[in-house]
């Protein structure tokens, strides 16, 4: 007989990497309904004709808007969902989606993009990058360290884990102590294609994301500032104000554009410029399909996406020194589109739902078969890739602008 699955998600209020994993989900099951905390459909109404099932935070006043703020009663909130008809849940968790809480026969798979950052290694960060002031900051670390302990226990809940790239592999083990299997989310390759003429040269820099402190769009305005070369920024977010303060007359914000407008700015553009960390990052792949070459920082999940001088960039610091040596350095290299296209074409959604698809399988054979995961022992456990392609990096030169 054939499993009955539901599918649970943090939140659905607004469209980005986890919300298109999703997406991807709903089509491989069509018939499962979508658990999540809040649903925003006017943001998100590819769900609309979809059975999704929310908390009682869908009520609260401006959750729609302001989803963070029920961020400490969200543990509870996923707590609720009843989930015992199912045989397989499948919870795609940046956040408290893992948490629910199964019947002993469920087979509870957790595809984690991310252990909590703002719980864990990037709580000090968030701190200082939100402007936080004292005191604020106290209430703060006490509902991060509850949400720290709950995060932690809750882990334990989920019967196997998949992730999105070996960086976040790392984390897992180190905050979880927990195995992972890395299936790399997709990018759509039929949308986001190669320009009809592939030999007309860039017109124009782009920069891509929420407008928040940690995508270093900062960093990216200063170093157009100074090399007063065209840059084009879209997304809309809570530093936007202050950035456009900042910015110099080679800088112009486009705010919130469809895809069809995006895939239109990828084609003419010279390089996608990404200077934050992600634990994967969708938008270089996107960038990639269109064959444009990206100029990325060289950490998390950049080093599993991004070809050092084949298929972009990747600079050393988070300075203004290092990016603009790396625009000044890529200026000069030759791009191969059709190359740079290839490669984004290894993470399609076909491949990735096959492997997706292929693995529920094989797990949900194992678990008919009374194999239970067994919580894993890290203290020998193996080198994670990562660390080999952190180190081969280290070794390269690239050219910097002194």
């Amino acid at each position: 007989m054939k499993p009955r699955v539901a599918i649970v998600c943090d939140w659905l209020v607004s469209r980005g990497g986890a919300e298109r994993v999703i997406e991807e989900l709903a089509m491989l099951y069509p018939e499962a309904p979508i658990y999540t905390t809040i649903y925003n459909e006017a943001e998100l109404p590819e769900f609309k004709d979809r059975d999704v099932r929310t908390s009682f935070l869908q009520r609260a006043p401006f959750s729609k808007s302001k989803h963070h703020l029920y961020l400490p009663l969200m543990p509870y909130a996923v707590e609720q969902f009843d989930l015992s008809e199912f045989d397989i849940v499948i919870s795609s968790a940046h956040s408290v989606a893992k948490g629910v809480i199964t019947k002993p026969y469920t087979m509870h798979v957790s595809y984690c993009h991310s252990p909590m950052r703002y719980c864990w290694d990037g709580c000090h960060e968030y701190f200082e990058r939100f402007g936080l002031n004292w005191a604020m900051r106290i209430p703060a670390r006490h509902i991060l360290h509850n949400m720290r302990i709950w995060d932690r226990a809750s882990a334990d809940r989920v019967d196997y884990f998949i992730t999105n790239s070996e960086y976040v592999k790392d984390r897992i083990a180190k905050y979880y102590r927990r195995k992972a299997t890395v299936i790399h989310p997709p990018v759509d390759t039929s949308t986001f294609t190669l320009p009809q003429n592939i030999e007309e040269p860039g017109q124009y820099y782009l920069a891509i994301g929420r407008l928040t402190p940690y995508k270093r769009f900062d960093l990216i305005i200063d170093t157009f500032n100074e090399l007063k070369l065209p840059l084009l920024i879209v997304g809309t977010g809570k530093q936007e104000a202050e950035l456009r303060r900042k910015a110099g007359r080679f800088i112009t914000f486009l705010g919130k554009i469809s895809d069809e407008e995006l895939v239109r700015m990828y084609q003419k553009a010279k390089a996608l410029i990404f200077p934050q960390k992600e634990d994967f990052g969708i938008t270089p792949l996107e960038a990639m399909s269109c064959g444009v070459p990206v100029i990325a920082y060289g950490e998390g999940g950049a080093l599993e996406t991004i070809i050092h001088k084949k298929t972009g960039l990747l600079f050393k610091e988070q300075s203004l020194d290092s990016l603009k040596g790396a625009v000044l350095a890529a200026d000069k290299i030759q791009w191969d589109k059709l190359s740079i296209h290839a490669h984004a074409e290894k993470f399609n959604r076909k491949n990735f739902q096959e492997k997706f698809q292929r693995h529920i399988d094989e797990l949900w054979e194992e678990w008919n078969k009374g194999v239970i995961p067994q919580f894993e022992n890290f203290t020998d456990r193996e080198q994670i890739s990562t660390k080999k392609v952190k180190k081969d990096f280290a070794d390269m030169q690239i050219p910097q602008n002194r």
